[in-house]
């Protein structure tokens, strides 16, 4: 074939040209390969979640899992979304004429179901509670006990174990007993965890006072804390105080009420709103507490608390008890 010997010529000077390389030169090549290992393996990097953005003064601290899903809301409202005191919020609700301050699990007096810290709940399901104002943007959060405890920052397994031993305890004593023995109780929760849980159930709150009030951010400071009371206490159940709703959602009313505090329409729309809930059942049962909130909606409630408080308690009456029955001393929060 032409052409053949001078390709075999180029093969044999290719062979001698290699065997011209040093050998010591061949033995470092090989090392310096055996040292390097075999090529690393590239794996790209995976995007971190972008951080749930926050106001610098958020009321919550996120936990440190980061926030459950779904309720990134929670972690987005700040002391800039309302006019009240959150600590003074907090404050009120430790207090025994209101919620109480209980470091374990106890039964609540109507429902039996378990609370712990300031009435907070702790077996309650996610629910669904749809927006009836279309005007309203905001939206009701009802989520799950157990998702509140995780954005406190709590472990769920925990939360298991406590109402198992609750059920336990339940079964035994009953409520009543149970109820008598709640100063007896060992902890189950440290003070700065339940703040945690009572901190969350108040965003909770103020988030549904605003889905429940179309003017919440028009509302005087102490009307904004009444009604995130109300919300905290009375859970889903303020959807049942019809005519209370519709005289704080009266729109342009609403916002003169809240500003022009001296003129006469003023004051009786205020009135009429106390009211509603003055002649309330809740008012009546729970007296201490309601002359506190209802007090707060009176348009002069800033100037002297005391005064309106007195206005409120000389037309509230207590509680009818019928004949026959023994008077229940048990104190409890109306949420359900």
């Amino acid at each position: 074939m032409a052409g053949a010997p001078h390709s075999r010529i180029f093969r044999a000077g290719l062979f001698l040209a290699a065997l011209a390389v040093p050998v010591h030169a061949l033995g470092q090549s090989l090392t310096h390969a055996l040292k390097l290992g075999p090529a690393p393996l590239i794996v790209p990097a995976v995007p971190k979640a972008p951080p749930i953005a926050r106001p610098p003064d958020a009321l919550l601290p996120l936990p440190g899992t980061g926030a459950p899903s779904g309720l990134e809301p929670f972690f987005q409202l700040s002391n800039a979304d309302i006019k009240f005191s959150f600590a003074r919020l907090t404050e009120i609700l430790r207090d025994k004429k209101h919620e109480g301050w209980v470091l374990a699990a106890y039964p609540d007096p109507k429902t039996s179901d378990p609370l712990i810290g300031a009435g907070f709940t702790l077996s309650l399901p996610a629910r669904p509670h749809l927006q009836s104002n279309p005007l309203n943007p905001h939206q009701f959060l009802e989520p799950s006990s157990e998702q509140l405890w995780q954005a406190a920052g709590l472990d769920s397994q925990r939360l298991q174990l406590i109402l198992s031993d609750y059920q336990t305890r339940l079964e035994t004593w009953g409520t009543r007993k149970y109820r008598k023995k709640i100063r007896q109780l060992p902890e189950q929760v440290t003070e700065d965890e339940a703040l945690n849980l009572l901190r969350v159930a108040e965003v909770q709150a103020i988030h549904n006072a605003r889905a429940y009030c179309l003017s919440f951010d028009q509302l005087s400071a102490s009307q904004q804390m009444a009604l995130t009371q109300l919300v905290y206490q009375m859970g889903v159940n303020l959807e049942q105080f019809s005519t209370f709703l519709a005289l704080i959602n009266q729109g342009p009313h609403l916002e003169e009420a809240s500003f022009s505090l001296n003129t006469l329409g003023d004051r009786q729309y205020w009135q009429e709103v106390q009211a509603s809930l003055i002649h309330s059942q809740w008012a009546r049962k729970y007296r201490m507490r309601a002359i506190t909130v209802i007090a707060m909606f009176d348009p002069d409630y800033a100037e002297s608390p005391s005064a309106a408080e007195r206005r409120v308690k000389a037309t509230l009456h207590p509680a009818r008890h019928h004949r026959g029955k023994k008077k229940s001393r048990s104190k409890g929060n109306a949420r359900a």
